[in-house]
């Protein structure tokens, strides 16, 4: 999933994974990470910045099986 960061252009420059309750992670180069819900105004997105590949793929695979509890309350910044 993330060697498509290899090939990030000015017009890709992420690799993203959405779940069905809207909440999108999205890694792009350098370990910057984006957490947002594109349908809830009430919730500000957030980011991390120098994070690992490892620690990375460990959020997504959170995502993944939807324990979005789990990544909201990691340490943000909004």
């Amino acid at each position: 999933m993330l060697d498509g960061l290899a090939q990030a252009d000015d017009e890709h420059p992420d690799v993203s994974l959405t779940h069905e309750s809207g909440w999108c992670l999205s890694a792009f180069g350098g370990g910057l990470l984006v957490w947002e819900n594109a349908d809830e105004d009430s919730a500000a997105p957030g980011e991390m910045r120098e994070f690992g590949r490892e620690e990375t793929l460990q959020i997504f695979g959170l995502l993944t099986a939807g324990d979005i509890a789990s990544i909201y309350a990691l340490s943000w910044q909004r």
